[in-house]
């Protein structure tokens, strides 16, 4: 923990420094030079790359937390007595330990028994309570939106979710006057589910070595694959065939301020879309933009000469923009012509639904002759905004 405060610290450092060098270097015009403009990128380069070390060295120490913990509980029951607290169904050891047997090929008819309990609508087998929770933890470190989003659980059907359309009002009345009627308007926002799906494959031999950590393996890479696309949808997905992100369109976020620029956006327009959220969103919400994004961002000041962007100097606190925090992510659109660029409010009235759980299947014949076996991934989710005046967006000029 020391080494990451001291990167934070020499960070906000070097920010400082990189700021100084800005505002001296600039001419009358308030340009610099073609070799001030390479000396401060090259600056700029070093702060983001710190920052990039540092979330490192966060995420290792949080996984040397996880690895530390006790593997076992002390024994609390009376000798002789039942046994409490013993895991059942996908939680059992019975469980894990025949669900693996079985993507090794090892199975046999008690295994095939202990199996029922998992069984997929879809002939695969639903992943192992403990595997499942790590095949999540690893969709988090993957996955901003999983962070942000309100996470439900939904077993079958579509998840109504009523919403207030409009509201009701009060009226002054006078005495032995008739009271208004004015009621609240309700509407109804549907969840379903979207099937993804992703296919790994593995020799025969690398699958049969015992040092190879098959589950290690499966979970990473499964989590990578699903948890990238889920991103991607979650942010521009158009709602067919998968979740609708919230720059969609229909049924994102609501439009906050277009730029008077397709290429540049300014300080007046950052302060357009804060305050263009209502404020009882503004006290949980946070920006969400592409790296290319935040970089043209450092560059803006305030109207008493600070920087609106700041680097965090807490460990596990993110970097600020006007004192909220920024989450940056690849599937964000960049800086371009009619693009939605700048997410800002509160991801919690995002929902994603989860439908049961993630399924995984045996794929013994399809890669047979190349001695390959396929295992595939397979997992049921739907996402939406439920209230688009909770998230604003800025677009650039078409």
């Amino acid at each position: 923990m020391n080494k990451i405060l001291e990167l934070r610290e020499k960070r906000a450092k070097l920010w400082d420094s990189t700021k100084a060098f800005l505002d001296s270097r600039r001419n009358e015009s308030g340009l610099l030079s073609a070799e001030d403009t390479a000396a401060y990128e090259k600056m700029e380069t070093d702060v983001v790359n710190l920052g990039k070390e540092i979330d490192r060295l966060e995420r290792q120490a949080a996984l040397d937390l996880e690895l530390s913990k006790a593997t076992s509980s002390a024994i609390r029951n009376n000798p002789g007595g039942n046994i409490s607290g013993e895991k059942t169904g996908r939680a059992s050891d019975e469980y894990k330990s025949a669900f693996w047997k079985t993507m090794r090929n090892k199975s046999s008819f008690d295994i095939q028994n202990a199996l029922q309990v998992g069984t997929d609508s879809e002939g695969g087998f639903l992943a192992p309570d403990e595997f499942e929770k790590t095949l999540i933890e690893s969709l988090e470190e993957q996955n901003i939106f999983r962070q942000l989003a309100n996470i439900i659980t939904t077993s079958s059907g579509d998840k109504k979710i009523p919403v207030v359309a409009s509201k009701g009002t009060a009226s002054w009345v006078d005495e032995e006057g008739a009271i208004p009627e004015s009621d609240d308007a309700f509407s109804q926002v549907s969840i379903g589910a979207y099937k993804l799906a992703t296919m790994i494959k593995v020799s025969d031999e690398l699958l049969n070595d015992s040092v190879f950590n098959l589950e290690n393996y499966i979970a990473k890479e499964f989590a990578r694959r699903i948890g990238a696309k889920e991103e991607e949808s979650f942010f521009t997905g158009d709602g067919t065939g998968k979740p609708t992100g919230i720059f969609n369109g229909t049924g994102g976020g609501e439009l906050g301020v277009t730029a008077a620029s397709a290429a540049a956006i300014t300080l007046d327009e950052i302060m357009d879309l804060f305050y263009s959220l209502k404020s009882p969103y503004r006290k949980n919400a946070v920006f969400l933009m592409n790296d290319s994004t935040v970089k043209s961002i450092r560059k803006l000041k305030d109207g008493s000469g600070q920087y609106i962007w700041q680097p965090s100097v807490t460990a596990q606190q993110p970097d600020t923009i006007l004192n909220r925090p920024v989450k940056t992510s690849a599937y964000v659109p960049a800086i371009g012509s009619g693009a939605k660029i700048i997410a800002f409010g509160d991801l919690s009235y995002y929902w994603v639904a989860d439908r049961q759980g993630r399924s995984f299947q045996r794929l013994n014949e399809l890669y047979a002759a190349t001695g390959q076996i396929g295992f595939k991934a397979a997992q049921r989710v739907d996402g939406k905004l439920i209230l688009p005046e909770a998230v604003k967006v800025l677009q650039m000029k078409a």
